[in-house]
C-alpha cells in the first residue's frame, strides 16, 4: 500500500485495526474488476483510505472504479453521549449532535482522495432502494444492532455481482469479545449458500458469492 496514504489511514479518527485496513486494501483491489467498491458505514474515513488505495492500486492494470462511502453521520449507538465510543469533538455545536461529515471530509481530502471517494449522505437501507449497479466489494461496518445489521445486510447482499466480495467487520462469535449483530449477519450470509468465506482478518470475514440466491 502507498507509503502517504497508509500514514494518512493511521492518523485518521476510527476503529480499524492496521492488519485489518490492509484485507481491505487488498481484497479491494483484487475485486475492484467486478463493479464498484462500496461501504455501508463511514465514520470519520479511516476504512475508506484503504478502501480507494486498493482501488488506485487497481487502475495499474486498467480498471476503472471508485468508492463509495454511505453514512446518516449522525453516530452509532454507541457513539451517543453516555456511550462508550462518544467523542465530543464530533459533536455539531449548533445542533447539538453528532456530525461525523466534517471529519470524514477533512480526511479525505488531507489524504488527497477526495476525487477517488464518492460521499453519500443518508441511511444506508435509503440509498440501496436506489441502486442498480452491482458491485465488485460491499463493506458492512455500519449500525450494530440487530436490527440496522439486518438492513444493511438484506439491502445490499444481493447488490454483490457472483465473484464479488461481501466484508464485514466486528465478527465476534461470543458476547465477550463483543456485539453478535455482525456475527449473526455473517452466519446468514454463509447459511445463504450464496457466500463463501475466503479470508479471516482478526475480526474482518471476507466472504465471496459464489452462488445467485441470498437469503
Amino acid at each position: 500500500m502507498d507509503a502517504e496514504l497508509m500514514k494518512a489511514a493511521e492518523a485518521a479518527t476510527g476503529f480499524m485495526p492496521e492488519a485489518e485496513g490492509l484485507a481491505l486494501y487488498e481484497t479491494a483491489e483484487s475485486y475492484a474488476d467486478a463493479g464498484p467498491v462500496l461501504e455501508v458505514g463511514s465514520y470519520c474515513g479511516k476504512s475508506a483510505i484503504y478502501l480507494a488505495a486498493g482501488v488506485r492500486d487497481a487502475r495499474a492494470r486498467g480498471v476503472r472504479q471508485q468508492v463509495v462511502t454511505i453514512d446518516h453521520h449522525r453516530g452509532s449507538e454507541e457513539h451517543q453521549p453516555g456511550w462508550e465510543y462518544h467523542d465530543t469533538s464530533l459533536v455539531d455545536p449548533e445542533a447539538g449532535r453528532i456530525d461525523t461529515l466534517p471529519r470524514l471530509r477533512s480526511t479525505l481530502v488531507q489524504a488527497g482522495l477526495d476525487d477517488d471517494v464518492i460521499v453519500i449522505v443518508g441511511r444506508s437501507v435509503d440509498v440501496a432502494r436506489l441502486w442498480r449497479i452491482q458491485l465488485g466489494m460491499l463493506f458492512i461496518d455500519g449500525g450494530h444492532t440487530d436490527a440496522a445489521a439486518q438492513w444493511d445486510y438484506e439491502s445490499w447482499a444481493p447488490k454483490v455481482a457472483v465473484g464479488g466480495v461481501l466484508a464485514i467487520h466486528d465478527v465476534f462469535e461470543t458476547p465477550e469479545e463483543g456485539g453478535q449483530a455482525p456475527f449473526r449477519i455473517y452466519q446468514r450470509a454463509l447459511s445463504s449458500g450464496a457466500f463463501t468465506e475466503v479470508r479471516h482478518e482478526g475480526s474482518l470475514r471476507i466472504l465471496e458469492r459464489t452462488g445467485d440466491a441470498v437469503g
